[in-house]
């Protein structure tokens, strides 16, 4: 993990609304207790067997040949949300947005059907790291990706909490979570705020189990002006190599009732939607189509219906390539017809 880029190589920091729905409202219009601020002018249609309450399906995509074809995209497959990368994210070093092409992203997305919106991270990025260097390239990092979304009318940023490498587990923990910290301190003047994603666990990277993430909110949450701006980004074959059980129904409750113990069902803002190749606690973090992986149909069938996780957006990492290896929106529809087609009828 190297990089030559400066704290502030991204953007200016640029005060913009953003685009977001009453499920995943804007980190400070949440504080503030109301969701007007950046709502976008459109409200979204339901697309027939859309989950009710405004549970959003939608899938990440490419932003090869402009931000705003990320838009075009996921209208095309029938998305309803969506998330981006807003950078070449195997890359230290990151190229100003051009104003323009910001105002064409957030002219795109207010046109379209799009409820919300989210960014991730670059894969570079740990800020647990042991190392001094690469801990503030990475706090450095995320300063960019925040002001990035802000630019973009994004509301959050999904961020994986970092590797703790050789350090005591507590010790890289607490580490990731100030250096998530001075990232929000340093952009305090912003909207946009992090969702820590839950992981598979693979290696020494931090986050596969829901104590760990309560261990690193609750360090942030030291400075309660920033606690409105970290919420949590639950990714189903993530926490399913890491152990937790999906299916049946009272396991998937079970987890669901730990997830609210420790961190609380209100801090969880965004679903990343994805079936596993491998088998539940692998702790290897590889996605397959919806039903066609161990996590399989009956677990998300009790995903897209619980209670608890009505109305919080969902969106698609699954593999995109067809037969002939090139990426296809054909995978991303079957896919989201899969997840709508599980919704109960009445739901």
């Amino acid at each position: 993990m190297k990089r030559a880029q400066t704290r502030r190589a991204g953007t200016k920091p640029v005060q913009k609304k953003p685009i977001q729905t009453r499920a995943a409202a804007s980190p400070r219009a949440a504080s503030r207790g109301t969701e007007k601020r950046g709502r976008s002018k459109r409200t979204p249609k339901r697309t027939p067997g859309e989950p009710p309450k405004q549970t959003l399906l939608g899938a990440h995509q490419s932003i090869a040949g402009g931000l705003s074809k990320a838009v075009d995209r996921a209208t095309e497959t029938g998305c309803l949300c969506l998330q981006i990368f807003t950078r070449n994210i195997n890359r230290w070093d990151v190229s100003p947005i051009d104003p323009e092409e910001a105002a064409r992203f957030r002219a795109a997305v207010a046109e379209s059907e799009l409820g919300l919106v989210v960014a991730h991270d670059s894969y570079l990025i740990n800020p647990a790291s042991a190392d001094d260097l690469l801990r503030d390239r990475s706090i450095a990092g995320l300063v960019t990706e925040l002001e990035r979304a802000d630019l973009l009318g994004i509301p959050w940023v999904v961020a994986h909490p970092g590797a703790a490498g050789e350090q005591p587990l507590k010790t890289a923990l607490l580490r990731a979570a100030d250096g998530i910290t001075a990232a929000l301190a340093a952009t305090k003047r912003l909207a946009s705020g992090i969702l820590v994603e839950t992981t598979a666990g693979q290696g020494s990277c931090l986050g596969a189990s829901f104590e760990e993430i309560a261990v690193m909110l609750e360090r942030i949450d030291r400075r309660p002006d920033f606690s409105p701006r970290v919420g949590v980004c639950l990714d189903t074959c993530h926490v399913f190599a890491a152990g937790y059980q999906l299916a049946p129904a009272d396991a998937l409750d079970a987890t669901l009732r730990q997830f609210d113990r420790l961190i609380g069902i209100g801090r969880l803002k965004l679903i990343h939607a994805n079936d596993s190749k491998r088998e539940r606690g692998s702790r290897v973090d590889r996605h397959e189509e919806i039903g066609k992986g161990r996590i399989g149909r009956e677990a998300f069938g009790l995903i897209m219906n619980h209670p608890m996780l009505a109305g919080i957006p969902m969106i698609l990492e699954t593999p995109k390539e067809g037969s002939d290896g090139k990426p296809t929106p054909v995978n991303d529809r079957r896919n989201l017809a899969a997840l709508r087609g599980l919704v109960r009828p009445g739901r």
